[in-house]
């Protein structure tokens, strides 16, 4: 296993992922007002970004701590924090699943039995750092509903969707808890759900066919249908809000991982592609939505061009197990994974080099060997070509 700077190993299964907002940040590395300032020493912000994982060992004897740690990752040396900067134990309740409130509030998880709401926590140390609380606040309609295995927000921050393992799906309005949405057999297993990005539609992934809801009205607008023997995994919608805005659904054959691109106004499939041939067990698509990424059961790391579905980076062996959890951090210009071998990586995102001569510096080159050609051999050259040489 590579034990390079940006791959740390926690000490504990990871499940759930995420980094942190700037918004969440703002607090930490701003300085306080001039009324609040001494002439003392006072601790500096610290650099960097801060990621935030979630998981453990579960309920059994095995030793290993259920807990929601953060970490660093500093852009500029690609290295990520050597030990946790922050850890906050569940007790016996495994944080299976989370999702980060976009505005930088806090972060929900799902548990065994319930979800449950932590906040930030500023540590205020020698050097000023990030950590989490578990938060006083009792979400009433998520408790004792059983796992939850897939949490999302809307952008905006103003609905919570959360799937069961059940098959149940419910969108909450944010933050007072008031149900928009209650389906109690959306499939019979909710695997994943993702938002668009006006917040107007809700994309289910579970048994059977992919499901299209529309929020407002609470009810179903599409089924989206399989091809002979695909498995639908996951699913994310574009981020850009236009007449270009597709549906980007991970599906399994015997053939191996596909990424499927439909249409968001028909909710036809546009096209599907192979693009690896072990089961994928981890998808997300970048802020920007040019990147697409996929995680397999071997514990390699794909990076996918959304436009062609070209891929256009592999980490072999990013883990030494299936990956169980990939983030874009908001600029787009790393991924974050982790898996169940404890290890969380950092891969920062290189631009595609555009390699060889462009196309019209190709055809000039050959439109003024057909000229030479011409003089040589006749002493002339075409109209047409003496024309473009002029």
């Amino acid at each position: 296993m590579d034990n390079s700077a940006n791959c740390k190993n926690y000490g504990v299964p990871i499940y759930g992922a995420g980094w942190v907002p700037s918004s969440a940040l703002r607090s930490v590395v701003e300085p306080p007002p001039d009324d609040e300032k001494d002439d003392g020493d006072k601790p500096s912000p610290a650099p960097g970004n801060y990621v935030v994982l979630a998981g453990g060992g579960g309920e059994g004897n095995s030793g290993i701590r259920n807990a929601l740690v953060v970490a660093q990752f500093d852009f500029d040396s690609n290295v990520l924090s050597d030990e946790p900067v922050a850890k906050e134990g569940t007790g016996g309740d495994l944080p299976y699943r989370m999702a980060i409130h976009p505005s930088g509030d806090g972060l929900i998880c799902s548990m065994p039995k319930s979800c449950r709401w932590f906040d930030w926590d500023i540590q205020r140390a020698d050097n000023l750092s990030l950590g989490l609380r578990s938060s006083e606040r009792v979400l009433e309609p998520l408790q004792d509903v059983g796992q939850q295995l897939a949490l999302t927000f809307n952008n905006e921050g103003s609905l919570l969707a959360v799937g069961s393992e059940d098959g149940k799906l419910r969108v909450f309005k944010w933050p007072s808890m008031e149900i928009s949405l209650d389906e109690a057999n959306a499939h019979a297993s909710v695997k994943d759900l993702d938002f668009s990005p006006d917040g107007k539609f809700l994309v289910s992934v579970g048994s059977g066919p992919c499901r299209i809801w529309d929020v407002s009205k609470s009810t179903s607008v599409a089924s989206l249908m399989k091809e002979n023997d695909e498995i639908f995994g996951y699913c994310r919608f574009s981020p850009v809000n236009d007449e270009n805005q597709v549906l980007y659904i991970t599906t399994m054959r015997d053939q191996g991982g596909s990424i499927s691109k439909w249409s968001t106004t028909t909710w036809k499939r546009i096209r599907s592609k192979r693009v690896v041939r072990d089961p994928v067990c981890a998808f997300n698509i970048s802020p920007n939505g040019k990147l697409l990424a996929i995680g397999t059961i071997e514990g390699d790391v794909l990076i996918v061009s959304s436009n062609n579905l070209q891929v256009q980076n592999v980490v072999k062996k990013a883990h030494l197990g299936l990956v169980t959890t990939l983030k874009f951090s908001e600029d787009s210009r790393a991924l974050l994974s982790a898996s169940m071998d404890s290890r969380v990586r950092v891969t920062i995102i290189k631009e595609e080099k555009k390699s060889g001569l462009s196309l019209w510096i190709v055809i000039l080159v050959l439109l003024i060997a057909i000229a030479v050609f011409y003089a040589a051999n006749n002493g002339i050259l075409p109209l047409e070509l003496n024309s473009i040489l002029k």
